[in-house]
C-alpha cells in the first residue's frame, strides 16, 4: 500500500513540476512578463492553473498519507528495541592457564638425548 502511494506521489510531483514549467510567467519578478492576447492567453492559463491546483492538492494528500503511514509503522517499533542494556557474563572461566614451573620446561629424564643447561638471560 505504501509503495503504491509513493509511486503516485512521485508521478504527481513530476506532473506538478511539468505544469508549473509550462505556465507563462505573468509576474514581473524577473522582468520577463508576458503580454500578447488577453483573451486567448487567459483561457490557457486558467486550464493550466486548474491542473496545477489539482496536482498540488493530490501531492499534499499523498504527502500527508505517507506521513501517517510512516508514523503508524514507527509506533510499532522503537529505536531502543535493538539496544541491549544487559551485560554479557562469560559462562566459562576466562582466567589464563598457570605458567609452567621450571621442572616442566626440562625434557623427560628417560630420553637419551643430551640435556643442555638452561640459559641465564
Amino acid at each position: 500500500m505504501e509503495n503504491v502511494i509513493l509511486v503516485i506521489h512521485l508521478i504527481l510531483a513530476l506532473c506538478l513540476i511539468g505544469i508549473v514549467l509550462l505556465q507563462r510567467s505573468e509576474g514581473g519578478g524577473l522582468g520577463m512578463g508576458g503580454g500578447g492576447d488577453v483573451m486567448t492567453g487567459r483561457a490557457a492559463a486558467t486550464a493550466l492553473s486548474k491542473l496545477t491546483w489539482l496536482f498540488a492538492i493530490g501531492f499534499i494528500i499523498t504527502s500527508v498519507t505517507l506521513t501517517v503511514l510512516a508514523r503508524k509503522d514507527a509506533a510499532a517499533t522503537s529505536v531502543m528495541d535493538g539496544v541491549t542494556t544487559e551485560e554479557t557474563v562469560p559462562t566459562e572461566d576466562t582466567t589464563p592457564p598457570a605458567l609452567p614451573s621450571g621442572a616442566d620446561l626440562l625434557p623427560p629424564a628417560s630420553t637419551d638425548a643430551p640435556v643442555a643447561p638452561p640459559r641465564a638471560d
